[in-house]
């Protein structure tokens, strides 16, 4: 196996590794549970969700795979800090938008050439990327791999028995 295929099955494992545990984390709390917060006056966990939910469609464009469909979200869950006075969308049609996202990113990576993952990503100049090569496409898969697994340590405090 070359090298390059060999990296991208480590960091593909990873972020699949993060999105398995953050399904069984989130599914195992109940529908009243994702308006706890994880601590006083830090976010709640259906923010949480939805938070990671939107950045991952998102992903899409950052990684120049498709269209984000979920970008109508974006103020709620990325661009300001979780508010207790606002209206979240139900948490059933999170997880909706969570499986839809994840099922779309898991196809979208198996169809990504594994030389195309060593490319320059979206969010950064051709420039950017001649002076740092590293910060490529798949850079960027296993930097979010990370996030999910933060936020995950995040989550957990209101369950700790979720570890």
């Amino acid at each position: 196996m070359d090298q390059q295929k060999l990296f991208v099955q480590i960091a593909l494992h990873s972020w699949n590794t993060q999105i398995a545990r953050a399904e069984k984390v989130f599914n195992s709390y109940s529908e009243s549970e994702f308006y706890k917060q994880i601590a006083p006056g830090k976010n709640r966990i259906i923010y949480l969700y939805g938070h990671l939910a939107v950045y991952h469609d998102l992903l899409k464009e950052t990684l120049g795979l498709d269209t984000g469909k979920y970008s109508v979200l974006s103020p709620l869950f990325l661009q300001n800090p979780d508010n207790q006075e606002s209206e979240m969308p139900p948490v059933k049609e999170l997880k909706a938008i969570w499986n839809e996202v994840h099922c779309d990113l898991k196809e979208l990576f198996n169809n990504v050439a594994p030389e195309d993952w060593f490319k320059r990503h979206n969010a950064m100049t051709d420039a950017d990327f001649e002076k740092d090569p590293s910060r490529n496409r798949l850079s960027v898969v296993l930097n979010r791999a990370n996030h999910v697994a933060y936020h995950l340590g995040q989550v957990v405090l209101v369950k700790p028995e979720n570890i």
